[in-house]
């Protein structure tokens, strides 16, 4: 399954909650563990891959998990400064400021209530994919400017790339 591209209705649209872990669920979850993997990611949400599922992976220094329906807990310490980037706006990078700290909570794929806390890397991959299943991207975090440069930037890639 490929990973949706910016521009693609489903990264825009909040996710739905899944109501039962079943084998459904179970084979998005591979789904998205091998799109992630394959593209080198650090996280990946549902939408990205056109489910609209409140469902997210997560590989960050590691640490590996799946969680269904997470909520973002608490987001705290320093606010940092940081380039960012995304499986759905792949070659472009800018600047986005989010809390070092971060907590979610969400089940896992046996039925488990977790409690994640991640700092540096995995806070902002706990937040950037959160973003994702509430239909936003990284890219909503920058100035109208940046963003503009941002998006312009993904088009001349993509244009290049069919080329």
């Amino acid at each position: 399954m490929r990973i949706r591209q910016f521009g693609d209705p489903t990264l825009r649209r909040p996710a739905e909650p899944v109501t039962e872990i079943d084998a459904e669920v179970r084979a998005i979850c591979a789904t998205m563990v091998e799109a992630m993997l394959r593209a080198n990611g650090a996280g990946l949400a549902a939408p990205q891959i056109g489910i609209s599922k409140r469902i997210i992976v997560l590989d960050v220094e590691g640490q590996f998990h799946v969680l269904i329906n997470p909520e973002l807990v608490l987001v705290e310490g320093e606010t940092e400064e940081l380039s960012e980037g995304c499986l759905s706006l792949p070659g472009v990078s800018a600047p986005v400021t989010r809390g070092s700290r971060a907590t979610i909570a969400g089940t896992t794929l046996d039925g488990e209530r977790i409690e994640i806390t991640g700092e540096g890397l995995l806070a902002r991959a706990i937040q950037h994919e959160m973003d994702h299943l509430n239909g936003h991207l990284f890219i909503d975090h920058l100035t109208p400017a940046r963003r503009k440069s941002a998006v312009q930037e993904y088009k001349r890639k993509q244009k290049h790339e069919e080329a």
